[in-house]
């Protein structure tokens, strides 16, 4: 049940920001083999000076395109891993032109007792998701 959050730079059209969230979800259907319908995402729009995402001196040039995507999600192997970010930046920049210069993707884990989607229960250990 992974959570996605996207931040870009203010500016972009409606139907941009709605491929950007389709395709992500896609390829973490795929990539993760989540169920359908486990769809988590918040995007999150900001000023240009709101952002400062730096290249870290690997000469990565970044433009206010820039995407930077965070997911929290149960523990992943290593293989889904990678096959997910190559995977998303191809897609990105297949889809909405998005350069994979201007994506920044930050996976997160954590465990079932993590979770709670409501109701005040865990789903995963005390709840119908077990």
């Amino acid at each position: 049940m992974p959570l996605m959050r996207i931040d870009v730079i203010k500016g972009h059209d409606k139907e941009y920001l709605k491929q950007l969230m389709q395709v992500s979800y896609e390829v973490m259907l795929d990539c993760f083999g989540a169920p359908e319908g486990d769809r988590y995402q918040i995007l999150t729009q900001h000023e240009d000076f709101e952002m400062n995402i730096l290249d870290t001196g690997l000469g990565i040039e970044r433009t206010n395109d820039m995407v930077v995507f965070s997911l929290t999600t149960r523990p992943r192997t290593e293989e889904q891993k990678l096959k997910f970010y190559h995977d998303l930046a191809e897609k990105l920049e297949q889809t909405i032109g998005l350069k994979k210069s201007d994506l920044m993707i930050n996976l997160t884990t954590n465990t079932d007792t993590d979770w709670s989607f409501g109701n005040g229960i865990a789903q995963f250990i005390d709840g119908p998701l077990k």
